[in-house]
């Protein structure tokens, strides 16, 4: 019924996966009752909220129990005081027949299936009278939920919790879908959607236990990502002989400074002239070596990007079939080289953004066919390099975004003014938001788990960034540009005070001088300047990091390019470029903002590595999720007016 609010819907979707969770085969069942397959391991916890333990009991009782006044029957009875027996059986393959029968000497034994709370040794204590007649054992068997739980660790590594929790049986894809469906129509989507973990324990049926040996399980797969894997990498040895040979030449070089210092300190038999002549020159040999070691030692982690691509063909084909396209699939540049750990960490946006252009980018045969394209969808994976950086370029001849349904919906969300139209790579931009999404309907490829901010992310955390290309009808292309390598950065050093930063070279757009034309500055140091006739946020190392600088002389700001756009860090100090040393930072300071590790100078100072899209949230005047041309115009009218009447910083 199109008259139904949210409300009813939700709370309809929200009863049909309660029933479809009821129903599923191997849900939970009353405490005490058989399930319909008649496995006692599907049995329920007790209502108490103990958990039961399925035991096997055996007892196999002796000629002479009747003789020394035990009952077999007696003993069962006790032991289904202690749970819930689901089964007995009584073996009377022992039994003779009627004329050989000794009417007291026992011929029986038993097997039962017990769900009790008791521990062994209570149970066992059943037979405490008869033990001398009679052989038993009691075996705890593994429950249904015990059983999903090893398979949870024993699974091979599953990323998303919803593809676990169904691959154990835990719940059925349809229940998944319906509490996916639940999550994606909640009104706090945009401001952080529910946990798909408590969904599933809410309307899904799933116990919390389950959903949290999942999530270690996701945790152990972070983990060892990030721990254990890349510590061995194949090395050339052609590549490994140079180090090695520079090594030797470093070491003599070195040798020769030394026996010019022993010369003159012991004999003087060179001039003071000579010996500083001979240090320049072997330092500059040395500087020499050492930069070639430098860049042949990072060239051993260096890998062909091939090796990954070339993983992507099946799933270009397998995702290519289940959506029913045609995609011819090219890889390009598979030999260009990068970083081992850059290889391994840009894998999985690769794969999202891969699997996002069969999904939503290229059509059907029949549509292409409709629009005048070839039946067959063209996609290419490449990779280059280019100014010092690697280039990846996934490039479709698809639909491309359309950028009128992307702007109505980012102004039903809130996500830009409603009336306001950016600028088409702005709205491009929009589908990297948390919780933007224009597919109509949660499916397989879209919508589990893995969002385009995560992607975005994730490219980001490499020093990395993302841009857009797309030719609505035409197709699109998604350029990402990274680093060679995480270990080494081109840096601009700047000082605020005694303290020492570095931002990165390829972020640095300009610097200006801002003395007297800055507006008051709040508690978290963000102010504005005026930039060619435009407001351009800053934020004050000084005031965020509460530095005790003094009152410094000259203050300069750097403009940097992030990917929410430009603003400016006031600093104190310009203390020029120079190649950066990336030391990570501890395990205290790994959640401070705005920085992303740390490096030690020359001098043997620490100076601090800027994160500059972090550092760019933070300083909270930047159009990083919401557009607002009013606010953009009130800003400026205020800047002005403020600086008209004299209001520095």
């Amino acid at each position: 019924d199109q008259a139904d609010t949210l409300e009813q819907m939700e709370e309809r979707q929200a009863l049909v996966v309660a029933l479809q969770a009821i129903t599923s085969a191997g849900t939970h069942a009353s405490s005490g009752a058989l399930p319909a397959n008649g496995t006692p391991g599907d049995v329920a916890p007790a209502a108490s909220g103990v958990t039961s333990t399925q035991w096997l009991i055996t007892a196999n009782f002796g000629a002479e129990t009747f003789r020394n006044g035990m009952d077999p029957m007696a003993v069962a009875k006790y032991l289904t005081t202690l749970g819930d027996s689901f089964s007995i059986q009584w073996n009377t393959d022992q039994v003779p027949e009627i004329a050989d029968l000794v009417y007291d000497t026992c011929y029986t034994s038993f097997v039962m299936e017990l769900s009790s709370n008791q521990s062994k040794t209570d149970i066992e204590e059943a037979f405490s009278f008869v033990e001398d007649d009679c052989e038993f054992s009691v075996v705890a068997r593994e429950s249904t939920h015990e059983k999903m739980k090893r398979s949870l660790e024993d699974m091979p590594d599953v990323p998303r919790l919803g593809d676990m929790l169904v691959a154990v049986g835990a719940v059925t894809d349809k229940v998944l879908d319906g509490v996916l469906q639940i999550q994606a129509q909640s009104e706090g989507f945009e401001a952080g959607k529910p946990r798909l973990g408590g969904l599933l324990v809410e309307k899904g049926g799933v116990s919390a236990e389950l959903v949290g040996a999942a999530l270690n399980k996701q945790q152990k797969i972070r983990d060892k990502q990030t721990g254990e894997e890349g510590r061995f990498i194949r090395v050339q040895a052609d590549r490994l002989d140079t180090v090695i040979n520079l090594l030797g030449e470093l070491v003599i070089a070195g040798a020769g400074t030394g026996a010019a210092l022993a010369a003159f300190e012991d004999t003087y038999d060179i001039t003071v002239e000579t010996l500083i002549e001979t240090l320049v020159e072997s330092n500059l040999n040395m500087n020499r070596l050492i930069e070639e070691i430098r860049n042949n030692t990072l060239g051993l982690r260096m890998v062909p990007v091939g090796d990954t691509f070339t993983r992507f063909k099946r799933v270009v084909r397998d995702t290519a079939s289940t959506l029913g396209k045609e995609v011819q699939f090219e890889i390009h540049g598979g030999e260009t080289e990068l970083d081992k750990s850059m290889v391994e960490k840009i894998a999985d946006p690769l794969m999202h953004l891969v699997r996002n252009s069969l999904d939503h980018g290229l059509e059907t045969a029949a549509e292409r066919v409709g629009n005048g394209k070839p039946p067959v969808g063209h996609l290419v994976l490449s990779a280059r390099h280019e100014a010092g950086a690697i280039l990846i370029s996934i490039e479709d001849d698809g639909r491309g975004i359309n950028r009128d349904r992307v702007l109505q919906r980012a102004w039903e969300k809130g996500l830009v003014e409603r009336g306001f139209v950016p600028s088409d790579d702005a709205i491009n931009m929009l589908i990297f938001e948390p919780g933007f999404s224009t597919a109509e309907q949660v499916t397989n490829l879209s919508g589990r788990g893995v969002g385009m901010d995560v992607v975005r992310s994730n490219i980001e955390a490499l020093r990395g960034s993302i841009k857009l290309h797309s030719r609505q009808g035409q197709g699109l292309t998604v350029d990402i540009r990274l680093p060679l390598t995480l270990a080494i950065i081109d840096g601009f050093l700047v000082g605020v005070g005694e303290s020492k930063f570095v931002l990165p070279l390829e972020s640095v757009v300009e610097v200006i001088d801002c003395e007297g034309q800055t507006t008051p500055v709040d508690a978290s140091g963000r102010h504005c300047v005026e930039l060619r006739g435009a407001v351009l946020p800053v934020v004050r190392l000084r005031s965020l990091y509460s530095i005790d600088s003094g009152n410094p002389r000259r203050v300069s700001v750097v403009v940097v390019q992030s990917s929410a756009g430009r603003y400016g860090i006031q600093v104190e100090t310009l203390l020029g470029q120079n190649q950066t040393v990336i030391k990570p930072l501890g395990s205290l300071f790994k959640t401070l903002r705005g920085i992303s590790g740390s490096a030690i100078l020359g001098s043997g100072e620490v100076a601090l590595i800027l994160d500059v899209t972090s550092l760019g949230q933070m300083a909270g005047s930047l159009p990083t999720s919401r557009y607002s041309a009013q606010s953009a115009i009130q800003t400026s009218i205020d800047f002005q007016s403020k600086n008209a009447l004299g209001e520095t910083a």
